[in-house]
């Protein structure tokens, strides 16, 4: 034990990273004048470092041949500890330039097809003209548990989705960012498009596109409809994707329920119908492991998720 922790300390006053570059340099170039030119210094420069490095290890470290150099034994263990100091060095380099500039890193964002269309994207999009040099891996999937595997296993930084029973189970963190609502939109040329007021009763033997009640989101439209007093309507066309929905709205034949957020304003074939709809549902917020140290880059996008979720967070 004794020896060992004189080594560790010898080692540790004596080896230099430029000494272990040179030693990873020598072995790929072949030769110690190869090495010499790469690194734009003399051989003896080259020979004193091995030289330097032999000498704190005690072993040899290099064997030397007519056809060049290669490693010893020791000569590998200490390549492939080099390999992993530089490779370590590296990710503390990329931190370090994330924490003194975070709009030049990646965040990776786990959420569900309707959260990620209507929310995530306008955190995305006010980001990116913010910081252009920043990049988004945004997964989306219809199975919550796909995106809590996700989570779990570090392939997202943290999610945005509504507030679920398995928070407790699993010891998550959640922040509320708002609570969704919904809005009834029709196509321009839908005569109810016209109407100044409409009650929700009045809609409910129209023709409607929404989600099938077995789809991830039906418990959802179900627990409106209940809330509201109502059965789930009729429904002419099954269609989970609120894109494709609003296709067939733009018809004019359709009505369709929508999450609030979804930014309407770009598609103006589309009308938001006068109804006053009684809310039910969970909280959308941020969901993240806990103990688990979020990266600049990702603070700074859930920093820009609550500015974009405040004026949401006020709607009643």
């Amino acid at each position: 034990m004794g020896d060992n922790m004189q080594l560790s300390d010898r080692i540790g006053r004596r080896l230099k990273l430029q000494d272990l570059h040179v030693l990873m340099t020598v072995v790929q170039a072949g030769t110690m004048g190869k090495a010499a030119q790469r690194l734009n210094t003399t051989q003896p420069n080259i020979s004193r470092a091995i030289a330097e490095l032999e000498h704190a290890f005690g072993v040899r470290l290099l064997d030397r041949h007519r056809q060049g150099i290669t490693p010893t034994e020791y000569g590998r263990a200490l390549l492939d500890c080099g390999a992993a100091v530089f490779d370590d060095l590296r990710q503390g380099v990329k931190k370090i330039e994330l924490l003194a500039d975070p709009g030049a890193g990646e965040v990776r964002i786990g959420s569900t097809y309707y959260t990620g269309e209507a929310f995530v994207t306008a955190v995305i999009e006010r980001l990116f003209r913010r910081y252009p040099r920043m990049t988004f891996r945004l997964v989306t999937a219809d199975e919550t548990d796909r995106l809590y595997r996700d989570l779990h296993e570090h392939k997202v930084d943290f999610l945005i989705a509504r507030k679920g029973g398995r928070l407790i189970a699993e010891k998550l963190g959640f922040e509320i960012l708002y609570a969704p609502s919904s809005v009834i939109v029709a196509g321009f040329r839908n005569p109810w498009a016209r109407r100044r007021r409409t009650a929700f009763a009045e809609l409910i033997n129209e023709p409607w596109v929404l989600p099938s009640p077995e789809d991830i989101m039906g418990p959802t439209y179900l627990d409106i409809f209940s809330a509201n007093g109502l059965d789930y309507p009729r429904v002419a066309v099954f269609a989970s994707e609120p894109g494709a929905r609003l296709n067939l709205v733009a018809t004019g034949c359709f009505l369709t329920m929508l999450p609030s957020v979804l930014r309407l304003s770009k598609r103006p074939e589309i009308a938001v119908l006068p109804v006053k709809l009684q809310h039910a549902g969970a909280p959308v917020g941020i969901i993240s492991l806990k103990n688990h140290r979020l990266s600049p880059t990702a603070q700074l996008f859930i920093e820009t998720a609550r500015e974009v979720a405040k004026p949401l967070a006020k709607k009643k």
